[in-house]
Order: structure tokens, then sequence, then C-alpha cells
């Protein structure tokens, strides 16, 4: 039996297997980004920590409710939601850690960075967004949503990287993590939409973006520890 038919064969325990040791991951990113914001204050620090808060709820959130699913929880439906739109805020605080220095200045510091004018706008968006693929039966709105965030994203995790890598080691793993999920996102899509969710598909883009986790993991590790 090669392993692509093991892993099929095992493939609802896998899925959630791989949804709680993602969110473990992020909750460990979460803790040190948080120690490590609350001893430099950078805004931008702050914002990521947020992105994997809202990874991490929406991995845990997807392993509980594929529990729940095994015990047919009359309420499932709500599952796609939830995971959709934790998911596309995360991608959106990604974003928006590399562009807040764009809205925000020193003197303009929000209070909270989990809601307030702005993110509110993101919060409303992902909202819409988990909705309206809910009402499509399908996830195309935030297959679109996260590809055009994410190709925004690298290029502009390229350019900074590009300027400032002497200065800040970290700016190379955005820049590749970046790049890994916009990879994961167009593999989805192309997926749901000419492959009819291939499952060796599927399992290639799990390695991908297991990778893109491990990856921001070892970056954290490595920036907060010479910190």
């Amino acid at each position: 039996m090669d392993l692509y038919s093991l892993v099929i064969e095992n493939k609802y325990t896998l899925e959630m297997l791989y949804a709680l040791a993602i969110g473990l991951v992020c909750a460990f990113i979460f803790i040190k980004t948080d120690k490590f914001f609350k001893l430099s204050l950078h805004q931008g620090i702050r914002y990521f920590r947020n992105a994997f808060f809202f990874y991490g709820v929406a991995f845990i959130a997807r392993y509980i409710f594929g529990i729940l699913s095994d015990s047919n929880f009359k309420h499932i439906y709500i599952t796609q939601i939830i995971f959709e739109y934790f998911i596309v805020m995360a991608g959106f605080f990604l974003f928006y850690s590399l562009i807040w220095k764009r809205f925000e200045s020193s003197k303009d510091i929000p209070f909270s960075s989990l809601f307030n004018a702005r993110i509110a706008i993101f919060h409303l968006m992902a909202i819409v967004i988990a909705v309206l693929d809910y009402l499509w039966g399908d996830y195309d709105f935030m297959f679109f949503s996260q590809i055009i965030i994410f190709f925004c994203a690298s290029m502009i995790a390229y350019f900074n990287y590009r300027k400032d890598r002497k200065k800040h080691q970290f700016l190379k793993f955005y820049f590749i993590a970046m790049l890994l999920s916009l990879g994961v996102w167009v593999l989805n899509f192309l997926a749901e939409t000419y492959f009819e969710w291939n499952q060796g598909i599927l399992i290639n883009i799990s390695i991908i973006n297991i990778l893109f986790f491990l990856l921001f993991l070892y970056g954290v590790i490595k920036v907060t520890k010479i910190k």
C-alpha cells in the first residue's frame, strides 16, 4: 500500500490531527509573538500576532467540528462559515501587518488591534465572504480573496526584503511564507474548479500548508531567541 492510499483510507482521522497540530503551532507562535510585542510595542508584530490567533482558532474549530460531525451534530452547516471567517480574517491581519504604517502613526495607535474602526472593515468583509460562499455552496469568494491578498502581500514582502534584508532577518521568512500561502490558495482554487477535489492534490496542498506554518514557527523562534 502506497503512502497516498494510506492517507486517503485514514482521511478523517488525519484531517483532525492536521487541524489540531496547526492549531497548536499557531498557539505557540501567538504566545511567542505576544511576549515579543509587549517588549517592543511594534504594531506590525501586534497584527502579525493577531493573524496566528485567528489561524489557530480556525483550525481548532475545524478539529472540534470534525469530531462533532462524526457525532451527527445537527448544526454542522455552520462549520464552513466559522472556519472561513477566521481563515479570511487571519489573511487580512497578515496583510495588514505589512501595510499598517500607511494607515497608522505612532500617535494614532488604537486601543484594540482586534476590534477598531479600520479592522472592523476586515471583519465585515470576512463575514460577507463566508456567508456568500455558504449561500453559493462553494469556496470561490474565499479563494479569490486570499489569492488577491497573498499576491499583494508577496509583492510587498519582496520589496521589504530587498530593502531591509540586512537589518531584519525575519523578512526572508515572511516573503517565502507569503509565496507558499499564495501557492496553496491557487492550488485550492484549481482543485475545486478543474480537478474535482482530487485527493492527491489535496494532500500536496496540506503539505505546503504545513510548511507555511512551520516556516513562520522557525522564523519566530529564531528572531525571538536572538532578541
